[in-house]
């Protein structure tokens, strides 16, 4: 794998409506970290909404905006990381097809979202091949940026090793380019006399005797080497490990932390429950919900004792309290000294706290659309350059770069 490419991070949500709480610290705060880490590509996913609102995509049209500002209002640096929209590279969906070619049906139908979402959403009709293949769309969403990593939670790990499968498919079909073993030892004296013995002597290691501490050697080597071209490079990858030229690399899987946000009632924080609270939601509204919340059903009255761990009030408090608080929360609830408004009001405040920078930056980016559609557009474009390179490479692969 190139050193771009392990450098660079793909990761997309989906616009089906105002971002809340739970996206913010599920997603939105481990992208805050890896922009400062990676070579960051985070686009908005509106081909794939459309896989399940397919017949109202009005709804993802008023989304995409709002979403971006919503990522910008919580610290998304332009200036760091790629924002794009998906529908606007068109590669995407030509790769999409191109990969539906040799991808075997059997492989769509194993992937567990598949029948967990058809059940999930048993309202609504998805017996479209946009549902079936969206792990396929999701794949080329990756390899075409060659993203070495992905962030994904614990239930998105199979689409990553899908697109992993991929990606080795697609090397072997269409890797073994005519002539590639002349090509790759000719890419092999390019490396100058000392490089290209140790090339070969680490090469020989790691296929005669699979050593695979020789084989990260001579990666590394070949990754500090300037004087080669990319496609020579891939080449050189590929001949290394025995296979062909290495035209996708193997995504792996970020593991992102799991949001520990619950929702209002004390489940996860997710639109279909209706127990959210919107990233820029009103300070009235925030406070309403959070005093109206379920408690231990045991707090009948105000001097009634009550346990922590059966309200929903104290999930909230295990994000936003320190061990204080919680000290504080646990012997007044448990006594009946204090009462559930109280134990409420430092979520609420802490909620706000949190929320005020992010609204008041949302304002800004509100007044100020055209700045909006330059980021996307500044996004879109380097997005593009890259997408268009990676297809001129496939092309020439699957051999369709017929003129």
């Amino acid at each position: 794998m190139s050193s771009s490419a392990n450098r660079r991070v793909l990761s997309g949500m989906r616009p089906t409506g105002q971002l809340h709480l739970g996206h913010y610290h599920g997603v939105l705060k481990n992208w805050l970290k890896l922009q400062n880490e990676y070579e960051c590509f985070f686009f908005v996913a509106d081909w794939h909404a459309l896989t399940t609102e397919y017949e109202a995509p009005q709804e993802i049209a008023g989304s995409v905006f709002d979403m971006v500002i919503d990522w910008l209002a919580a610290g998304i640096n332009p200036g760091t990381a790629k924002l794009f929209i998906q529908s606007h590279i068109p590669e995407h969906a030509e790769l999409h097809l191109l990969l539906s070619m040799c991808t075997p049906l059997s492989w769509l139908e194993r992937v567990p979202s598949y029948k967990d979402q058809q059940e999930k959403l048993s309202n609504r009709d998805l017996t479209t091949y946009g549902f079936l293949g969206y792990p396929l769309l999701q794949s080329a969403d990756i390899l075409i940026y060659k993203a070495g990593n992905v962030p994904v939670g614990e239930d998105q790990v199979a689409h990553v090793e899908l697109a992993r499968e991929i990606a080795r498919r697609f090397n072997y079909l269409y890797g073994r380019e005519p002539g590639f073993e002349e090509k790759a030892e000719a890419a092999a004296k390019k490396l100058g006399k000392k490089n290209n013995k140790l090339y070969h002597d680490l090469r020989r290691s790691y296929q005669e005797q699979g050593d695979t501490l020789a084989l990260d050697k001579a990666r590394a080597m070949l990754v500090s080497q300037q004087n080669i071209s990319i496609g020579d490079r891939e080449r050189l990858y590929g001949y290394l490990e025995g296979g062909g030229k290495v035209i996708f690399p193997e995504p792996q899987a970020l593991l992102s932390p799991a949001s520990k946000m619950p929702g209002l009632d004390g489940q996860k924080m997710s639109k279909s429950y209706g127990n959210t609270i919107n990233l820029r939601e009103s300070p009235a509204s925030v406070g309403e919900k959070i005093r109206t919340m379920p408690t231990d059903p045991a707090r009948i009255r105000r001097s009634d004792p009550g346990d922590p761990d059966k309200c929903p009030v104290w999930g909230l408090h295990q994000v936003y309290s320190d061990d204080d608080l919680k000290q504080w929360v646990q012997a007044g609830c448990t006594t009946a000294t204090i009462g559930c408004l109280d134990c409420k009001k430092p979520v609420v405040d802490a909620i706000l706290r949190e929320q005020s920078p992010i609204r008041e930056r949302a304002k800004e980016y509100q007044k100020d659309k055209e700045t909006v559609k330059a980021i996307i557009a500044d996004g879109c474009e380097v997005a593009r350059d890259v997408a268009r390179e990676t297809m001129e490479e496939v092309r020439e692969a699957m051999g369709l770069d017929y003129t």
